[in-house]
């Protein structure tokens, strides 16, 4: 007994003394899953409506912020000239603009709530729909966000459908840009592609920690029957993981 004592203090010490923000993480993550979990089984409205709403409520609290960092009403400093009736249409487009990109917390807030919410909302709906998330679904969501932000804005030229059109091309083809360089950047090189197998079962051993000796040695897919106590040895592989990695060539 007088044994187990500090034993059990300590542990009870270890936990004690664990991350508090890591277990905060933790906790964040599970709830995420589980939410994610519960959303994947609603119907496609509820789904819908739901990521479109938190979406808004994120890009909504992101532009309040920035507008309040800005300045505060920024509207209040590009108000109308007295003769703003005489302005040409450009002029005035160009006043618009600076006012949606210059304007207060509120503004900004609704333009980034109608950005982010129409942006969720339509790539969740692509999604469900053709059962892929492609540079298409990037794209078409990114027009719907674009359309919808100068309507709501006033950014653009005196034809708010034009301005609509012309902003849901541009949104879409820089996101169908960003899109198509994720997928190229998160592309493994190909170097990795020779240690698919390998990387397989270094993972199912809870080994991966080991990949970059396998690399080192130039111990590819291709020479996995061939390993040899001795091979593994020479990458610098300590003789537990040896052996465990030779068991399960050999089954």
């Amino acid at each position: 007994m007088a044994v187990e004592v500090p034993t059990k203090a300590g542990g009870s010490m270890g936990n004690s003394q664990q991350n508090p923000v890591a277990l905060v993480q933790a906790k964040l993550k599970e709830v995420e899953l589980k939410f994610k979990g519960w959303l994947a089984k609603q119907s496609l409205p509820v789904e819908a409506a739901i990521v479109t709403v938190t979406s808004a409520a994120q890009g909504a609290a992101i532009g309040a912020f920035m507008g309040t960092i800005t300045g505060g009403d920024g509207n209040s400093l590009l108000m109308p000239p007295p003769n703003a009736a005489n302005l040409n249409p450009d002029a005035m487009a160009s006043l618009k603009q600076a006012q949606a990109l210059a304007g207060g917390p509120f503004v900004q807030a609704r333009n980034f709530a109608v950005m982010t919410g129409a942006n969720a909302g339509i790539s969740c709906v692509m999604k469900r729909l053709r059962g892929k998330d492609d540079v298409q679904t990037s794209m078409a969501a990114a027009f719907g966000s674009g359309a919808l932000f100068s309507l709501v804005s006033g950014m653009g030229g005196p034809n708010p459908a034009a301005n609509a059109l012309t902003s849901g091309l541009f949104f879409a083809l820089v996101q169908g840009g960003i899109f198509q360089l994720g997928q190229k950047f998160s592309q493994p090189p190909a170097e990795d592609l020779n240690y698919v197998k390998t990387r397989s079962m270094l993972n199912d051993l809870g080994l991966q920690n080991y990949e970059k000796n396998f690399k080192r040695g130039l111990l590819t897919d291709t020479t996995l029957p061939l390993i040899t106590d001795s091979a593994l040895r020479d990458v610098k592989i300590p003789p537990g993981p040896r052996l465990l990695i030779l068991e399960h060539i050999e089954r």
